[in-house]
């Protein structure tokens, strides 16, 4: 180790380029921390031609991730369900590496695991023998089959491989194999949609697959959408208020936030997520929420077209227009009158408004996210006299169109709506313009700083802040909790320390 080289300091690249060995002291953090040098010496604005993503064939940070992730996420609100992916290990590694970062849970995705020949003689082998090997070691009581980009590709017949590799099981375990597994086949290819739609695309693929039609019930579906949670058990509490039998299809409020208890057997499973007998009536209910038009709506169109199960699709139910108009219909739906303990949260969430509204009143906001949620706090932030400036999503929606306008036409405002934009237009137009506030995931963090816009964080992905897998922003409980964040938020970065009692 060179005489010079001090260990009580930074030490540069230099420094530690000379190093011969490693000190038996060791290097702290501290010391190995060297400051990044920007490529240029200050921010040059980007050929404003290209700033629209209409006008670029390439997407620039962009707003969505493949559909397949989508189907997972499904798949895993589901009790003993394991999804296997007719693809390569690193389309299951990078979800399994985002969940954790999202939930910090773990989460059990088999894969046929694809190589070189496969692209050759298709993934029929892998998937017969993973198919195998998954039931064997695991036993599931559901198999997700989601292909990607691929399989769908090099034209894997699933249907097919999935009927020969029954009768290959039955020949070896007998036919009752059948009845202790059920499988569902769901189509994503990675190369178009978002994971929104790969959601979607999982709520009609499991009832197509599951759902039947037998004796009429008096409960309610639920298809919550990709809401944390936190949201599915605000949605729980509020038909609990409302004694309101309930199936609420991929439940992940047990599977990505499920309590650790030990002893734990071998394979694991957690407690939760929605059974398959209550899938299978959901065929006999009295209507079916999708709180998520863009996530779920298709499942629940399915509901009603195959056994005439009313179809309630969205908005999500956030703030006080939204959440009113998901409980009446609850209340007409059902004929259970609305509890008074959710009037009551009704009216702690308007006096939070009045007490706050100096605070928010002609605040000028950028949302960015998934359609329904972005098109949610749309009108939320609206309720809050704040303008949306605006408003953007990754995935493309005529629902989401349609909700923001609606909101904006009422309270008379104009944002800039960039439906399937990416992240680069968005933030352009947040670096040019007064913005007071960001509401959007964590993908949004840099774009905030460099803006000196402070940011909430909401909707999917955060994975930059702990705990927030386990809030709520649904409902009027969630609502509050929302209007907490985003007035604390302003406090913390717009008023001076005199005035923040005020």
């Amino acid at each position: 180790m060179p005489a010079q080289l001090k260990l009580n300091g930074r030490l540069t690249i230099e420094d530690l380029n000379a190093l011969t060995e490693m000190p038996v002291e060791g290097i702290t953090y501290d010391q190995m921390y060297i400051e990044k040098e920007p490529i240029c010496p200050e921010y040059k604005e980007p050929d404003q031609d290209i700033i629209p993503s209409s006008k670029r064939t390439v997407v620039v940070d962009p707003g969505r991730i493949c559909m397949p992730f989508g189907a997972m996420w499904a798949s895993v609100g589901i009790h003993k369900c394991i999804p296997f992916v007719q693809g390569a290990q690193g389309c299951t590694t990078y979800p399994r590496y985002t969940f954790s970062r999202i939930f910090r849970e773990p989460v059990s995705i088999a894969t046929a695991s694809f190589h070189e020949d496969t692209a050759v003689f298709g993934g029929r082998k892998n998937f017969i023998e993973g198919i195998r090997n998954l039931i064997i070691r695991y036993h599931p009581e559901v198999i997700a089959i989601i292909t990607v980009c691929s399989s769908e590709i090099i034209g894997d017949d699933m249907e097919g491989y999935l009927d020969e590799s029954i009768d290959e099981l039955e020949e070896e375990f007998g036919p009752e194999i059948t009845d202790e597994v059920k499988f569902a086949i769901i189509h994503t290819p990675s190369f178009t949609g978002s994971h929104v739609e790969g959601y979607n695309r999982a709520a009609a693929a499991f009832l197509k697959a599951l759902a039947k039609r037998s004796t009429p019930e008096p409960k309610v579906n639920i298809i919550p959408g990709m809401i944390t949670p936190g949201d599915i058990r605000e949605i729980k509490h509020i038909l609990r208020l409302m004694d309101i039998e309930s199936t609420i299809l991929f439940d992940i409020s047990e599977t990505l936030d499920c309590p650790l208890r030990l002893p734990q057997t071998m394979p694991y499973y957690p407690k939760g997520g929605t059974r398959i007998n209550d899938i299978v009536n959901m065929g006999n209910s009295l209507a079916t929420f999708a709180l998520c038009p863009d996530a779920g709506g298709a499942g629940a169109k399915y509901l009603e077209k195959r056994f005439k199960v009313p179809a309630m699709i969205g908005p999500m139910p956030m703030g006080i227009y939204n959440t009113d108009f998901f409980i009446k219909n609850l209340a007409e739906r059902t004929g259970k009158p609305v509890a008074e303990e959710i009037k009551d949260e009704r009216g702690i969430l308007i006096d939070a408004m009045a007490d706050t509204f100096h605070y928010t009143m002609g605040r000028r906001v950028a949302i960015y996210g998934d359609p329904d949620i972005a098109a949610a706090v749309t009108r939320f932030v609206c309720e809050l006299g704040m303008e949306p400036a605006i408003v953007g999503s990754g995935t493309e929606s005529k629902q989401f169109v349609e909700e923001v306008w609606a909101a904006a036409h009422e309270y008379d405002y104009k944002p800039i709506l960039l439906n399937g934009g990416d992240m680069f237009e968005w933030e352009d137009y947040i670096k040019k313009e007064k913005i007071d506030l960001i509401l959007s995931n964590s993908k949004a963090a840099n774009i905030s700083k460099e803006a000196k816009v402070p940011l909430v964080r909401i909707g999917f992905p955060v994975y930059d802040r702990v705990g927030c897998q386990r809030r709520a922003t649904v409902g009027y409980r969630g609502s509050e909790y929302l209007l907490d964040l985003i007035v604390n938020t302003l406090l913390e970065s717009k008023f001076p320390d005199d005035r923040l009692q005020q």
